[in-house]
């Protein structure tokens, strides 16, 4: 498997990083919005996201994000502080190319050193690929909830995926 190299992202790469994550709307496989996202409506998620503890990370081949991962939090109340949501969303170009595994990869490897133990992926039931791909690092479902989302008229699954890494 290929590896790139990944950095932090900052507010620069937000324009990318929306970019990225609006390519995977119409899929209806992804992401529960079902319209586009503004940079600006993204702008408080992304400041909630420190290098200390809520990271989010842009995977980069000559200067072009090709990817990026987040970390963020599963549920504000404190007790879940070791718990995060893992979301790793590639451009069209990246994907199959074992990148997402990379992500994760990493991602599972660096959780300890943010103070966390509990990974979770929150995946549509009919996102074959994302849950395979969980699923071959160890992820375990850990939840079904049935038609939950609503997505062009057709109910969907929401599928909670997780793995304890420290």
């Amino acid at each position: 498997m290929m590896s790139l190299p990944y950095r932090l992202a900052t507010l620069d790469d937000l324009p990318a990083i929306v970019a990225i994550y609006n390519s995977t709307i119409a899929s209806r496989q992804v992401t529960a919005d079902i319209e586009p996202v503004t940079v600006a409506s993204r702008q408080t998620w992304f400041l909630e996201h420190t290098a200390e503890q809520r990271p989010i990370w842009v995977l980069e081949e000559q200067g072009r994000v090709l990817g990026w991962l987040s970390y963020s939090n599963f549920h504000a109340r404190a007790a879940y502080a070791a718990t995060v949501e893992l979301s790793i969303y590639l451009h069209e170009d990246a994907r199959g190319k074992g990148l997402g595994a990379y992500l994760l990869q990493e991602a599972m490897a660096y959780a300890p050193r943010l103070g966390i133990h509990t990974l979770v992926g929150l995946i549509f039931g009919h996102n074959t690929p994302s849950l395979k791909l969980f699923e071959r690092f160890g992820f375990e479902r850990w939840a079904n909830m049935p038609r939950v989302a609503t997505l062009d008229g057709v109910e969907r699954d929401l599928v909670i995926v997780g793995k304890r890494v420290a």
